[in-house]
């Protein structure tokens, strides 16, 4: 066998769908990783930050006398010292043009409004050193009046920051009357009041600390020609645009690079006041300068995800079809509008809808301040808050109708036949078969079966029940289309980048302006370009995370890295193939259009004679026999920007046993079936769906951060905010359908936010059916022995109260806040 023969027969295996072992693991495992705190530089220094203790206080004075003179620091800055330097930390997403947004420095001046604000920093030559010195920085402080609930916030009684004059950040509205995409939604809920059901449930999405194995980090060097940052970031791109906008310094002279990132789940797509911070102490001493924060530093300062209050009405024909739906969304800022965290409520917008079909609908939404650390996305962002809710909903309305809550979702959900289809909130969804998935995910689950042992457990009064929970559900992923972005005010584009250099040696580099933080990207994209390029896996390197390496990108976050930086890889290999083609067919005597190639060979038509891609990317090199004109390069650079969003979907299903006597619950089995298009590698899917069912199931049982009357947060540590182990999850049965997505050409539709999404709600409804016969139609989340223990008693003294005393009505005077559960007229 030949050279090329040898190396075409190996690259006749498909890649795609293969589940490969991830490159990324050898070093990580081995612990030759290169985290940012693993870096060390000459002459390096340390920093320590100065915290406020105080949830909202004007700063009089800071008194760094003694912090200076401790033995090791160098200096010690104030925000007043670094303020002419130190940048600002903007928002990417002012939701409408009347948004309120206070100026957030890296470094406050004169004024905190969370607890764990930065007001100075110290540098020194060890960590320890630094610490300790920024324990003996002297703040004085005025203690102001802080707002932490966000109906009190609502009220303005309390202003977070007194110069804006009110809490309201901004108001946002989607309605399918004024859009042209369904009818008039109070209409619709009028008629069903006189002659349907009408129900009316407010729930509350707690707030959650993304808890990433590595902390965040920073590495500045301002001692060359450029500045370099090192950062445990998720978007490097994202984050020198904003150095470059704020500091001053040109664009051409920044250079972030994202090393091995020990996760992010949203939690690193901010640009830190840390990293800001860093970098003005940095070109302040002219030294290399490194800031690396404690897992407490963590949970009081990174920004925190989701802290809702959903009001939502529905409204249904007397069998159960849906004909409406209106939700009112109070969403929690934080004390700051973060990167994107004005619109991540925004994002919610198309998916309250979800998989069904409604002929009216109204999602309002007011975004407010409170004193709290800033909200940002986290994994999921505005789509898992909207799942939750309308999964919830359809459970409550097959209790109104009184049928099994799987024949309602049965009744109205979209048919596989009515692809592609345009939505009441006029996203269209280009394909699905959500048939499929509950079929197949019913037959794993063993469904019958366990609502017929529910029905026993009932009818014998077992004090552990049995209940059901059902989520189907879907999502916009592949967080792109510019001009989507565009129409929506979001600062930045969505395109993604990508570049294909085919090496002498028979070698592929593969840049991508994608960032990954665990995800899998080095093997996947390798996989993608040995089936394009007919290469070994082993001959393809992907290279990111670096903006001098990969100059262009948008990085990652929104499932957006394979649906849209993927498509751009495969384009740029398709530019290849047809530069590749003109050299090959010269190189074979032969016409460009005899030439075809298939498994990394350019053959010509008809004939045996045939060269392989290595072979033509030498002889490109070489120069030494090319067409006149053809340039001795087959290298290749792609953009790609898609049409619309990509919608995977799946049907989540799950088992829990609850303890009547106790409160106490278990999870007896999960299923899981998701259509999210073409299968690139298996076994990182399956990782990605287990990681993100975990943190999904989370929420329901254990996290939540939580604020005392002061504004300190008291699950500061993993002593109080409960982090799931494995220990507490049980093994998961996952499987899948494919039905491919239509906007890109492999097909993919995102996975890495679906599990997140799906379980919550699957978990919520499981453990509610299981006490409702006790009058309990909710509990908050997390749903802890407690909790659940309060509701089934609660719901036992006072029939079909049910936790109604957990769960607080909007308070009088909020706009569009009605009380109520299921409205007069109905069938509650």
């Amino acid at each position: 066998m030949t050279i090329t023969e040898d190396r075409a027969a190996d690259a006749a295996s498909p890649e795609i769908g293969k589940a490969r072992r991830r490159k990324e693991d050898q070093r990580l495992i081995t612990g030759r990783t290169r985290w940012t705190d693993n870096i060390q530089l000459p002459g390096m220094l340390h920093l320590a930050m100065v915290r406020s203790p105080f949830a909202h206080a004007t700063i009089s004075s800071i008194d760094v006398t003694e912090a200076k003179a401790a033995s090791g620091v160098i200096g010690v800055f104030t925000g007043e010292d670094l303020k002419d330097i130190q940048g600002v930390n903007i928002t990417a997403w002012p939701v409408s043009a009347e948004q309120k947004t206070p100026d957030h420095l890296p470094v406050a001046v004169s004024h905190v409004a969370h607890a764990g604000e930065i007001v100075a920093v110290v540098a020194a030559r060890s960590a320890a050193a630094a610490r300790d010195a920024a324990e003996l920085v002297d703040v004085d402080y005025a203690e102001l009046p802080a707002v932490l609930d966000l109906k009190e916030a609502a009220k303005d009684e309390v202003l977070a920051h007194p110069d804006l004059g009110t809490n309201t950040s901004a108001v946002w509205q989607l309605d399918s009357a004024g859009q042209g995409s369904g009818g008039d939604v109070e209409e619709a809920i009028a008629k069903a009041r006189e002659s349907g059901i009408v129900i009316e449930r407010e729930y509350r999405q707690q707030r959650l600390i993304p808890a990433f194995m590595e902390p965040r980090s920073t590495v500045v060097d301002p001692t060359g020609e450029q500045v370099t940052m090192w950062s445990a970031t998720q978007v490097p791109h994202v984050l020198r645009f904003c150095i470059a906008a704020t500091t001053g310094l040109p664009e051409s002279k920044i250079r972030v690079i994202a090393p091995d990132v020990g996760g992010g789940f949203g939690g690193k797509l901010q640009t830190t006041p840390e990293e800001f911070a860093t970098l003005a102490v940095a070109r302040k001493l002219g030294k290399p300068v490194k800031y690396t924060e404690t897992r407490s530093e963590t949970m009081v300062s990174g920004h925190h995800g989701r802290d809702q209050w959903q009001k939502l009405t529905l409204a249904a024909e007397k069998d159960g079809r849906v004909t409406a739906l209106k939700v009112d969304l109070m969403a929690d800022l934080g004390a700051y509008a973060a990167l994107v965290g004005g619109g991540v409520p925004v994002l919610g917008a198309w998916m309250f809808n979800s998989i069904y079909k409604f002929d009216a609908y109204q999602f309002n939404l007011t975004n407010y301040y409170t004193n709290k650390t800033w909200v940002d996305a986290y994994r999921g962002a505005g789509r898992p808050e909207a799942t939750y809710a309308i999964e919830r909903l359809m459970d409550e309305l097959a209790a109104e109708v009184g049928v099994d809550p799987m024949e309602i979702r049965e009744k109205n959900w979209i048919t596989h036949d009515e692809f592609p289809f345009t939505t009441v909130a006029g996203m269209t969804y280009d394909s699905g078969n959500y048939e499929a998935a509950t079929e197949k995910a019913k037959e794993l689950f063993g469904y019958d079966e366990l609502r017929a042992e529910q029905k026993r457990r009932r009818e014998s009064n077992d004090p552990v029940q049995l209940g059901i929970g059902i989520s189907t559900f879907t999502e916009m992923c592949g967080l792109a289309p510019s001009r989507i972005l565009g129409a929506l005010n979001y600062g930045a584009g969505g395109w993604e980048s990508a570049s294909i250099r085919m090496l002498a040696t028979g070698t592929v580099e593969v840049i991508t302006g994608v960032s990954p933080h665990g995800q899998g990207h080095e093997t996947a994209w390798s996989q993608i370009v040995a089936d394009k390029l007919g290469v070994p896996f082993e001959s393809v390197e992907v290279l990111h995370g670096d903006t001098q390496i990969a100059p262009k990108g948008m990085d990652t976050y929104g499932s957006r890295s394979l649906v849209v930086g993927g498509e751009a890889v495969v384009r740029a290999a398709d530019k290849v193939i047809e530069k590749a083609k003109v050299v090959a067919a010269h190189l074979l005597e032969a016409s460009v259009d005899d030439i075809e190639f298939k498994a990394g060979t350019f053959g010509v038509k008809g004939t045996d004679k045939g060269i392989s891609m290595p072979e033509v990317a030498i002889a490109t090199w070489t120069g030494h026999n090319l067409p006149d004109g053809v340039e001795p390069s087959i290298d290749a650079d792609a953009t790609f920007d898609p049409d619309n969003f990509s919608f995977p979907h799946g049907t989540h299903l799950c088992a829990m046993e609850v303890d009547t006597e106790t409160g106490a619950t278990k999870m007896r089995k999960y299923v899981c079936v998701d259509d999210i298009g073409t299968i690139i590698n298996p076994l990182i899917v399956e990782g990605q769906v287990h990681g993100g069912l975990v943190q999904g199931i989370a929420q329901a049982l254990w996290e939540g951060a939580e604020y005392d009357e002061q504004g300190t947060l008291v699950t500061g540590s993993f002593v109080d905010y409960t982090l799931p182990t494995s220990a507490d999850t049980i093994s998961f049965v996952t499987d899948h359908t494919v039905s491919p997505s239509t906007y890109n050409s492999l097909g993919t539709k995102g996975v890495g936010e679906a599990g997140c999404i799906a379980s919550t709600p699957a978990v919520v409804n499981a453990i509610v059916d299981a006490v409702r016969q006790f009058g309990v139609n909710d509990i908050l989340m997390p749903c802890t022995p407690e909790r659940v223990w309060k509701a089934i008693e609660k719901g036992r003294s006072v029939p079909g109260e049910g936790e109604r005393d957990a769960q607080p009505h909007f308070d009088e005077g909020v706009p569009n806040q009605d009380p109520g559960a299921a409205s007069e007229g109905s069938q509650a």
